[in-house]
């Protein structure tokens, strides 16, 4: 499986007086591409389109953008700037301003490191458990429930506009006629 002939037949190459028969070598490619690198270039184009579709769960994260919908936008990007502030005339001394800014940035940036590895994975668990569960009852109780709803509703309303039509609109069309030869008149005194 990992090699082949060109053409269906051994390739002759001659060399000097004797002819050497090679066979041409080349990997086996998967039609499907290989599940660990999607981005496979070997592939064409629909069936790229195909396994990037089909394979969610191998796709590759940005390690720079780390925030690429912008759901953190303006709810947790807090500076130093934006906590601790020294109005104009009331300034501390240089380098203890340097050293409050120092000691801020390396702490939130360390402690925020910190809760990431210890509880950061058990939360994404908590919440990737918390997400497949709601959508296993979005998808297995609430809609079947609003479809079965629909169709209930239907058949009333069939009934329902039954009643209207037959009960109501005479009604109020004889009511109608009553009061359609009703003429109102104004005039202006002056």
């Amino acid at each position: 499986m990992t090699g082949g002939l060109k053409d269906g037949r051994p390739e002759e190459v001659g060399r000097g007086d004797r002819k050497i028969i090679e066979f041409i070598r080349s990997p086996f490619i998967r039609k499907q591409g290989n599940i660990y690198k999607p981005n496979n270039k070997s592939m064409d184009n629909d069936s790229m389109n195909e396994k990037t579709l089909q394979d969610v769960h191998t796709k590759e994260i940005d390690l720079v953008d780390r925030d690429p919908k912008r759901v953190n936008e303006d709810v947790v990007k807090v500076d130093f700037e934006d906590v601790i502030a020294e109005p104009a005339g009331t300034h501390s001394f240089d380098g203890v301003w340097k050293a409050s800014f120092t000691t801020f940035t390396v702490t939130k940036y360390w402690c925020y490191r910190l809760l990431t590895a210890i509880v950061g994975i058990p939360l994404a668990l908590v919440w990737g458990i918390f997400f497949a569960i709601l959508s296993f009852v979005h998808i297995w109780a609430v809609v079947p429930c609003v479809k079965s709803y629909l169709i209930e509703i239907q058949c009333i309303s069939r009934v329902y506009s039954i009643c209207v039509h037959t009960f109501l609109d005479p009604l109020y069309e004889a009511v109608g006629k009553c009061f359609s030869n009703i003429r109102i008149s104004t005039t202006k005194e002056i």
